[in-house]
């Protein structure tokens, strides 16, 4: 499994990356992928949805179970990722890359400072 250092990670097993510009980049862990399985289908709130964190902002199907998929900090959805309504095996061939869910506009950046470094996540799914 791989755990880019340049991530935050939460114990609800998603990722954060903090674009540097006010946004950040939210997908779901390559231990949640293959802990899924197969993905076939991937439904997220619309861009403008805004969420505290926590909170649910869209759910990931798998062929063996549905899982909620909750923000790690508050902000909006800024953009989608569309290529995963026509291809969502992209969380589980590429979570960190091509298989991103959300972009939001950070409402709290501090919060960023309360997740999980990639070597604390490594620790609770090890």
């Amino acid at each position: 499994m791989s755990y880019p250092t340049d991530l935050k990670y939460t114990k609800e097993h998603e990722w954060i990356r903090d674009n540097g510009d006010g946004t950040a980049t939210v997908g779901i862990t390559d231990f949640a992928q293959s802990e899924l399985g197969d993905i076939v289908f991937v439904e997220i709130e619309p861009e403008g949805f805004e969420f505290e964190q926590d909170e649910v902002f869209g759910t990931v199907e798998a062929v063996k179970t549905v899982s909620e998929l909750f923000a790690p900090v508050s902000g909006e959805i800024v953009d989608i990722n569309e290529q995963l309504e026509m291809e969502p095996e992209l969380v589980n061939d590429d979570p960190y890359g091509d298989g991103w869910m959300v972009k939001i506009s950070v409402k709290e950046e501090s919060q960023l400072d309360d997740l999980m470094s990639p070597d604390e996540y490594k620790e609770i799914v090890a």
